[in-house]
């Protein structure tokens, strides 16, 4: 059995989708990033980052319990662990590693500063915007030229794509529009269609529903309790 520690974000959606397409038993443990669980003293034991997703593999290496954080970590660790999803050869190996840590180094942090500024930023800087939004663009365009010579990221689906995925989910916050990369439209329908994915994005669905009705409400993404824990001072305070 796996405890996930997860909460409906791209980054938390990757463990969902692996554990589905890896047909696994998993238990969720909600960390509401929102109320500041992420920096509960027990959290930060599994997960020094105050980031989720974090896992505890009950049947780890030599059948003890086995803590990992870093989500592309956690994909590596599955893929190795039950043989699927990753190649055992060299070669087919680092095809997919190169670009899940393309992922890592430029689709999450570079298309979720295009979500924030475009988003959350509560004062609208232009520049910031505009940086943003035109990186990320750079970074689809790089996808859709891949996805023109290959069906995925790493020529057969992977670990790569399954951490790419949720990432553009959210492409119209991002300022940018799937027609303008035919490429990566025809990749990113096909594995929406997954039923994997699907199951692995209906984890929590309910509670989704209801943040984002209370968002509505409001007529902001996030109330001052939530953006504090998000964004602002108590990212910061020593632990």
């Amino acid at each position: 059995m796996i405890d996930l520690y997860f909460w409906p974000t791209p980054n938390g959606y990757k463990i969902t989708v692996m554990l589905e397409e890896l047909e696994l038993k998993y238990n969720v443990i909600p960390v509401n990033i929102g109320k500041g669980d992420q920096f509960k003293p027990e959290f930060l034991k599994i997960s020094p980052n105050n980031r989720m997703p974090a896992i505890i593999d009950h049947d780890g290496p030599g059948g003890k319990p086995f803590p990992i954080f870093e989500s592309g970590a956690i994909l590596m660790y599955l893929a190795e662990k039950h043989g699927k999803l990753m190649p055992t050869d060299m070669r087919g190996k680092y095809e997919v590693v190169q670009w899940l840590m393309f992922q890592m180094a430029s689709v999450g942090p570079m298309l979720g500063q295009a979500h924030h500024f475009r988003v959350y930023a509560p004062e609208k800087l232009q520049y910031a915007i505009d940086r943003y939004t035109n990186e990320a663009r750079r970074i689809y365009n790089v996808i859709d030229k891949r996805l023109s010579e290959v069906p995925y990221l790493a020529g057969a689906y992977s670990i790569a794509d399954i951490a790419v995925y949720p990432w553009l989910v959210p492409h119209n916050m991002q300022g940018q529009n799937l027609d303008d990369t035919p490429h990566l439209k025809r990749w990113f329908e096909e594995i929406r269609n997954r039923p994997a994915v699907q199951r692995g994005f209906a984890v929590m669905a309910e509670e989704v529903a209801k943040m984002r009705a209370a968002q509505a409400a409001r007529q902001q993404p996030h109330d001052k309790e939530s953006w504090n824990n998000l964004f602002g001072t108590r990212q910061f305070e020593k632990r």
